[in-house]
Formats: C-alpha cells, sequence, structure tokens
C-alpha cells in the first residue's frame, strides 16, 4: 500500500468515527477520495498541509429551534441546519432544502459536494448547504410563510452578501425564497438583494435562473456526447422525477434534438415513445400538482408503470442516455446494468449523487461515459452567481445573454474535468476529472491563506 493511499484511508476513517451515522456524508467523502491518489503523490504539500483533513471539517455547523404556528393555532418545531463548509474560494454558496428526510448528514453530504462543484464552475464562490425537516407539501402558504420567516429570524444573523448565500433546492422554490427574503429585509432592515439568490424577476432575480440547472445538464451531456465523436440529436432518453431540474432537462434535450420518452416521480414512471409532451408535463406537475400517472391518463401515447423507477422503461426498449434528476442514490446498481443491456452510451447526474457507487463501478466496467453531478449540475449555482454579479452592479441582464453565460460556464467545467482526467492518466474519467479539478483549486487557496 503506498504512503498516499494509508493517509487516505486512515483520514477516511477518522471522518466516520468522528461523524458517526451520517452515511451520506461519508459516501461523498469516499467518492472524493478515491480520485485523489495520484494528486497527493504529485503535490507531496497537501498531505504535508493536511488539507484532507481540513477539507472535510466544516467551518462551521450551524442548528437551531424554529417554532411556527399552523392554522389551527398549533405551535410547531422544526430543526433548521446551515453548514458553512468552506470559504477558501470566497462565500459560502449553497441551497437550503426543506423535506422530512433532511438531517445533520444530509446537508454535510451536499455541503462537501457544493464545495467542488461550486470550484469547477471558476467563479468566487466557497461551499456550503442548509435546510430543514420542515414538509411543505400541503401546507398553506400562510403557514409555509410563517415557517419561512421563523426560519430566517435565526438563519439572517449567519448570511450577508459577502459571508454566506443561500438559494433554492429540494421544497423551496420562488415563494419561500421571497418569503425568506422579504423577513431578512424586515430584520436587517436593509435591501441587501445579493444576500439570497432564486428570487424574483421583479425584485433581483436572474433570467435562466430557473432553467439552469436542467439546462446546465442537457449542455454538459452534449460536450461529453461530442468528445467521443457523437450528440444529442436523435437520441433516446431517460430523465428521472418531474421536477424544476427534470423539465427544464427535458426541454433543453429536445432543443438539441434528443428523445426524451420517460419521466417520473415518487409514485413510478411514465413511457412516452412520442416523447414528453411539455406542456402537459407543466399541467399537471407545476400547475394542478398531480402525480405522473395524471399525465399518462391525459396522454395517449404514455404508458403508467406504476411504483417502479423510470429505469425499468430500458427493459423492453432501447435507451441512449439517462439523466438521473430525482434525488440521491436512486439508481442503483441493478438498474445500471438494465441500462447497459438496453445500450445506455452516457449516464449524466441532475440530482446530488443520484448513482450509487456500486452503479458508477458497474457503468465504467461496461465504458459508459458517467458525468458527475458535482460537474454536470453545476448550472444552477453557476447562474446562482451570476445573480450575485448582477446584485452586486444593481444590472439586469437579459434571456440569451445569461443563457450564453451559462453556456459557457458549463463548456468550460466540462473542458477542465477532461483535462484533468488526461493530465493525471485516467482519460474520459469525468468523476476523477471533476473531483481533481475542483480539490486542487480549493487546495492551493487554503495553502494560500494559511492554517486557518
Amino acid at each position: 500500500m503506498s504512503p498516499s493511499t494509508e493517509r487516505i484511508e486512515a483520514v477516511y476513517n477518522q471522518v466516520v468515527a468522528r461523524n458517526p451515522g451520517e452515511v451520506e456524508f461519508h459516501q461523498a467523502v469516499s467518492e472524493v477520495f478515491e480520485s485523489l491518489h495520484r494528486v497527493l503523490n504529485k503535490y507531496p504539500e497537501y498531505v504535508e498541509e493536511s488539507i484532507l483533513e481540513r477539507i472535510c471539517e466544516p467551518e462551521r455547523q450551524i442548528i437551531f429551534r424554529v417554532p411556527w404556528t399552523d392554522d389551527g393555532g398549533r405551535v410547531r418545531i422544526n430543526r433548521g441546519f446551515r453548514v458553512q463548509f468552506n470559504s477558501a474560494l470566497g462565500p459560502y454558496k449553497g441551497g437550503l432544502r426543506f423535506d422530512p428526510q433532511v438531517m445533520l448528514g444530509t446537508v454535510k453530504f451536499l455541503g462537501f459536494e457544493q464545495i467542488f462543484k461550486n470550484a469547477l464552475t471558476g467563479l468566487p464562490i466557497g461551499g456550503g448547504k442548509g435546510g430543514s425537516d420542515f414538509d411543505p407539501k400541503g401546507r398553506s402558504d400562510g403557514e409555509i410563510m410563517r415557517f419561512c420567516q421563523s426560519f430566517m429570524t435565526e438563519a439572517y444573523r449567519h448570511i450577508g452578501s459577502k459571508v454566506d448565500v443561500p438559494a433554492g433546492d429540494m421544497g423551496v422554490g420562488r415563494r419561500e425564497i421571497g418569503y425568506l427574503f422579504g423577513q431578512y429585509k424586515r430584520i436587517a432592515n436593509r435591501y441587501e438583494a445579493g444576500v439570497i439568490t432564486g428570487k424574483g424577476i421583479s425584485w433581483g432575480g436572474s433570467l435562466v435562473r430557473t432553467e439552469a440547472t436542467g439546462y446546465g445538464v442537457a449542455f454538459f451531456t452534449e460536450h461529453m456526447l461530442a468528445a467521443t465523436g457523437r450528440c444529442l440529436d436523435g437520441t433516446r432518453v431517460l430523465v428521472s422525477g418531474s421536477g424544476n431540474v427534470a423539465f427544464y432537462a427535458i426541454e433543453k434535450v429536445h432543443a438539441l434534438g434528443g428523445l426524451v420518452v420517460g419521466a417520473s416521480d415518487s409514485s413510478g414512471a411514465v413511457h412516452d415513445p412520442q416523447g414528453i409532451d411539455l406542456d402537459l408535463l407543466r399541467e399537471v406537475k407545476q400547475v394542478q400538482r398531480g402525480r405522473i400517472s395524471d399525465y399518462a391518463e391525459k396522454r395517449g401515447s404514455a404508458e403508467f408503470i406504476e411504483g417502479l423507477p423510470v429505469w425499468a422503461i430500458a427493459e423492453k426498449h432501447p435507451i441512449d442516455v439517462a439523466i438521473p434528476c430525482a434525488t440521491q442514490n436512486e439508481l442503483a446498481e441493478s438498474d445500471a446494468g438494465t441500462l447497459i443491456k438496453a445500450g445506455v452510451t452516457a449516464v449524466v447526474e441532475g440530482a446530488n449523487m443520484p448513482t450509487t457507487p456500486a452503479a458508477i463501478d458497474r457503468l465504467r466496467e461496461a465504458e459508459v461515459l458517467f458525468g458527475p453531478g458535482k460537474a454536470a449540475n453545476a448550472g444552477g449555482v453557476a447562474t446562482s452567481a451570476l445573480e450575485m454579479q448582477q446584485n452586486a452592479i444593481r444590472d439586469s441582464w437579459g434571456f440569451e445573454y445569461t443563457e450564453d453565460r451559462l453556456a459557457e460556464i458549463m463548456e468550460g467545467i466540462h473542458t477542465r474535468c477532461a483535462q484533468t482526467a488526461e493530465e493525471f492518466g485516467v482519460p474520459g474519467d469525468y468523476a476523477s476529472g471533476a473531483n481533481i479539478a475542483g480539490f486542487t483549486r480549493v487546495a492551493d487557496a487554503m495553502i494560500a491563506q494559511g492554517v486557518i
């Protein structure tokens, strides 16, 4: 065993011991660490400066009580989190997730991933994440407003445009961002537009922010395929989920000539061989807030597959590209096997860590292109950073200009990952390229700034 391997294993074991029960965080650390052997051999100063140990320990972890009153007058209690993980490149940047499954380990896994994702954009933003175990489903606007106001009453003292800039994530859309920003403005007594991103266009938001993550995934997929002489035009694509990221990934894949034949939600999946009808999907999911089965009922060409993931479509139909956009660890090893048999040539992550380690190994063995989320879904945070730029100069950019900036950033991320993988002897390994490129940028900044 080489000295670098021994050091990596020792630090990983230390992370597990110091963070018991946080399985998703352990998985995220392991996934990055497995790419770093060559880096530590080439740059021993990272070992000498204890960068592995330091980068795995958040600079600050904040947990707080969120009391609020429901429409019946009953006092409810939730738990709020903000993990400010690494500020070597700039203010902490990362979304807020409102979901009953959110725990400290969830937020730490997301925040750790955010460090490298943000570094890959080339923009001056650090990594952080936050959220609450509050469930917005079934709650009235009044209840959500009161919860958001209570959440921000504590969180406001920890954030700021030069300190920590939250955004939306699962369960936190423009409505929630509005309530959060309004309460911050009320308490701070200043209009600090850059304190949060994902705002409405009329009050400091950025065009393309809603579409950014989904568009960015499609752009990254196109660049991956182009590197091997292919393109999205004419491909059959499966996209898991039917939320914001999935919807706009489908839209841009269609614009680039691909045909998305499957989408899903927690109840099951739909197979539509004629291609997902975006207008109908929007009506069902965003307007009526219905289930994906409602789409199948209204679309004669679609079939609903109850209780199964969208990847089950590949058991009977050929598929070229898979884009998981729902949640972490949704694409298992068995799903990877199904996709490989169906002829898939690329799997590109629209969600955060949606592919299990065993599934990634299976895809690599089959020489399927794999685009990791920290690179492929960085379009959202990239456009958030563009929103911060507009807020800082009190400007507003047009849709086409902002989309062009997003496309340039995604191309730069692809190039950075591909060139880094080539440099370190693993050409075509986008996961290793992304991990190494993100890690080295942050590590060099940490060394430059001293032991802090």
